[in-house]
């Protein structure tokens, strides 16, 4: 074999073979690179589009509880030309009524998606309103870009599209080639429809956004690689010399690039063409590591909206939805498999699961140790083993006993969790508390604005609301309404002969036996000073006297402690007046009755009269 034999071959199998292997690893990076643009970018598009989603059902939810106040007590036959002129004026695309099961009203288009819906109990009967600001072809045109697209469907059904063709059929890939264009796509199937159906949501991003920066690269390099092998040819007794120090540091260079250290550098030397593949390499080596800073600064702005999602649970006052809320941000913004949330119903009551989610069996043991630690050691705690890893945080503290609110713990396996992760949960864990403890505090300045705070009986405002909202529904649906007045004998005398306390402790003593008297779903309120009410639905006047006879014989045989502790126990009695109606009025109602308690103080006292004068025996 000749020495140019030689040499070709020499050359075909120590510069040829890497050369272009270092070809095709380059174009397999950059063609991974502009996938992985694409498939990020679908990524952020889905994740903003089911955004938008989320938003325009908040918006329909808020549009829908105006109409449900307005329907909730109208005719059937009056909802249809309320809802429509509601529609109207809210710009509502459509709107329907259903009232216990049974839709009595719809208008609007039947492509409107993104509903929000609110359900409402007036007396018996229950009346859910769903309401919808957009149809299905404005939302996808809401999402679509000028390199992305979007389909909206349901089950088989397209109700809109922004592609110059039809999405293929059965699975979900992840690229996709319609109309000769390829897309990366991204899929979220989580969103609702009217009458519960689920709706898919498809967006397509352009791959041309991301591969439209690398041809100059892709002819460039295909330009260095030809270029390469031809002048090889002609220059072999000359690469010959330097040909393997060369493919070392070639070699040297892909391996740590494969490792991902993008500061290794293959050295330029002179201006041929080596020196030319060197810097191609070194530009893609500088391409990779900018794309993976890239996905560092995505990975950095997705944590930074997780801790803005979580400052938005202090606006909601929905404890049940916060607390499936703060787990399934935890979990997703975590990277986590599996978790639950406890929490104290109040101050006396153990820590209970609240929310669960993934199977929590294999980490069990696990979980426990994670929040014995957090509730007893540390507000944070952490335990590992057989590959599980578990974080668990303690939830604010209780008011009055310093008990732990709650826990959040979340799992996984193979991957332990960072220090980021760590502070994230933290983080996260605290501003969950405080949004629900926010709740606690809404919930109990409600509590208190409709209570009395001597005897813990409504008050008398609470007592005007519920009385006008139950001779409501007597009026409309024919059921009888009882009303008791209560009036104590002589209270006035025990005021001023044992002190204002005493007075206190006797109100408060027969409050409780009004309560106690009183049965599920009936009312009792502090009408003003000594006198007490117990509002009765659905009990006719023979009824309300039976009650009201069971309650006087009940405060008669009462024996009050002396809060000086001087002296025998305190008796009293009381007058009771009973009325009841059907058909109202209200102030009608209430002066029937108070007419026949104050007979029973005239008749001589500790005895119940009905409405109609007649005394009971005493």
């Amino acid at each position: 074999m000749s020495f140019a034999n030689r040499l070709t071959t020499f050359f075909v199998l120590m510069v040829l073979v890497p050369i272009v292997g270092i070809g095709v690893l380059g174009f397999r990076l950059i063609d991974a690179t502009s996938l992985g643009r694409a498939g990020a970018r679908a990524d952020g598009l889905i994740t903003a589009a089911s955004g938008v989603y989320a938003a325009d059902e908040r918006l329909a939810r808020g549009a829908a509880e105006a109409v449900a106040e307005a329907v909730a007590r109208l005719p059937a036959d009056r909802v249809q030309a309320r809802i429509a002129a509601a529609a109207r004026a809210a710009g509502l695309v459509r709107i329907e009524v259903i009232r216990d099961g049974r839709r009595i009203a719809t208008y609007g288009s039947a492509s409107a998606v993104a509903p929000g819906v609110v359900a409402l109990r007036v007396g018996r009967v229950n009346t859910t309103v769903t309401a919808s600001l957009i149809t299905a072809r404005q939302y996808v045109q809401a999402v679509t870009g000028p390199l992305s697209a979007a389909v909206l469907s349901r089950g088989p059904t397209v109700l809109a599209s922004s592609l110059r063709g039809h999405l293929p059929a059965g699975a979900a890939p992840t690229q996709v080639t319609v109309a000769g264009t390829r897309y990366a796509t991204a899929r979220d199937s989580r969103l609702a429809g009217f009458d519960g159906a689920p709706i898919t949501l498809v967006v397509l991003s352009n791959l041309r956004a991301s591969t439209a920066s690398n041809t100059g690269s892709d002819v460039l390099a295909v330009a260095f690689l030809g270029g390469l092998a031809l002048l090889a040819f002609g220059f072999a007794g000359l690469a010959s010399r330097g040909l393997n120090e060369m493919v070392k540091r070639f070699l040297a260079a892909a391996t740590r690039l494969a490792a991902r250290d993008f500061s290794v550098r293959v050295p330029v030397e002179g201006q041929d063409e080596f020196a030319h593949l060197a810097t191609a390499f070194n530009t893609m080596s500088d391409q990779l590591e900018e794309y993976i800073a890239r996905l560092d600064a995505e990975r950095v702005r997705l944590r930074e909206a997780i801790r803005r999602t979580g400052e938005t649970f202090e606006s909601s006052r929905d404890r049940q939805q916060l607390e499936a809320l703060t787990l399934e941000t935890a979990i997703t913004g975590l990277e986590a498999e599996f978790g639950r949330l406890t929490r104290r119903e109040d101050e006396l009551s153990p820590l209970r699961v609240r929310q669960v989610s993934g199977d929590l069996t294999p980490a069990g043991p696990l979980i426990m140790e994670a929040e014995r630690i957090a509730l007893n050691e540390a507000s944070f705690g952490e335990a590992s083993g057989d590959d599980l890893y578990v974080i668990a945080a303690r939830m604010g503290t209780t008011p009055q006993r310093a008990l732990a609110y709650g826990t959040l713990v979340i799992g996984r396996r193979g991957r332990p969790f960072s220090a980021e992760d760590m502070t994230l949960f933290r983080s996260l864990a605290g501003q969950a508390w405080r949004a629900l403890d926010n709740v606690r505090l809404h919930d109990e300045a409600e509590r208190k604005a409709v209570t009395d705070l001597l005897t813990g009986l409504a008050n008398h405002g609470e007592f005007q609301a519920v009385l006008h909202r139950e001779l409501e529904g007597a009026r409309r649906y024919h059921y009888p309404v009882g009303l008791i007045l209560l009036d104590l004998d002589d209270f006035k005398a025990v005021n001023d002969t044992h002190g204002h306390l005493q007075g206190d402790a006797v109100l408060r003593a027969v409050a409780h036996v009004l309560a106690e008297t009183s049965r599920e779903g009936d009312t009792a309120a502090r009408y003003g000073g000594e006198e007490l009410a117990l509002i009765l639905p659905h009990t006719d006047l023979d009824g309300a006297f039976t009650i009201a006879e069971r309650i006087r014989a009940s405060v008669a045989e009462l024996r009050i402690t002396r809060v000086d502790g001087d002296g025998p126990d305190l008796r009293v009695t009381a007058s009771v007046g009973v009325s009841a109606s059907i058909t109202g009025p209200k102030d009608e109602l209430i002066a029937e009755a108070d007419s026949a308690l104050y007979a029973a103080k005239r008749t001589g006292k500790n005895r119940t009269v009905r409405s109609a004068g007649l005394p009971a025996a005493s």
